[in-house]
């Protein structure tokens, strides 16, 4: 039984909720992620959630930067 609760204990420690992962996805695409971030993430992150995240960010991202553009521009 102590396997089942050790074993309960890391996947619950493992697992990132995914405002986290995209906080880290801003973080690192501006280059302001520090290394003990990075390696939580590395350590316990899912790869889906990282790249759903990228995506989203990627999508706001560009979304913003158009609006600014046509602000901007008459």
């Amino acid at each position: 039984m102590d396997k089942r609760n050790d074993e309960s204990q890391e996947s619950q420690k493992a697992k990132i909720p995914f405002w986290r992962m995209f906080l880290s996805v801003m973080q690192a695409s501006f280059g302001v992620q520090n290394k003990a971030n990075k390696e939580r993430d590395f350590a316990s992150g899912s790869i889906k959630g990282f790249v759903v995240a990228a995506l989203i960010f990627t999508a706001i991202f560009i979304m913003v930067l158009a609006t600014i553009v046509r602000l901007v521009l008459p």
